[in-house]
């Protein structure tokens, strides 16, 4: 069974090069470029990973990440953080199972994901 990941990413060409690049390594793929019904997508796709944008390290910047995490069932996905931020593994002290900064290494991410996937 293919793994499903849902991919909130702002920046609409790195959403789609996120697309391109999980697509063909076979994953299913839920793309959206704003907070939006967030959690109805959740609900409706039932991800296996959540890759979330996150500008900033703060408390509003972490806002869906820790609602994310404290949603009964839904606290179980892993979340990836994807962030520009100089700071931003503190994210994962915060809310995130894992960080990727950006620009990040398609490898690292791929394997990043794995890592992830085989953890849940």
């Amino acid at each position: 069974m293919n793994k499903k990941i849902l991919v909130l990413e702002k920046n609409r060409d790195i959403l789609e090069l996120i697309n391109i690049v999980l697509t063909d390594e076979g994953y299913i793929i839920d793309l959206l470029s704003s907070e939006n019904e967030v959690f109805a997508h959740i609900r409706d796709f039932q991800p296996d990973v959540i890759l979330l944008d996150i500008i900033s390290p703060t408390e509003e910047g972490t806002a869906l990440c820790k609602t994310i995490k404290a949603t009964e069932g839904y606290n179980h996905i892993p979340v990836i953080v994807l962030s520009t931020h100089p700071k931003a593994e503190v994210v994962k002290e915060i809310c995130a199972d894992e960080v990727v900064p950006k620009p990040f290494d398609i490898s690292f991410l791929l394997s990043t994901i794995e890592q992830q996937l085989i953890s849940a």
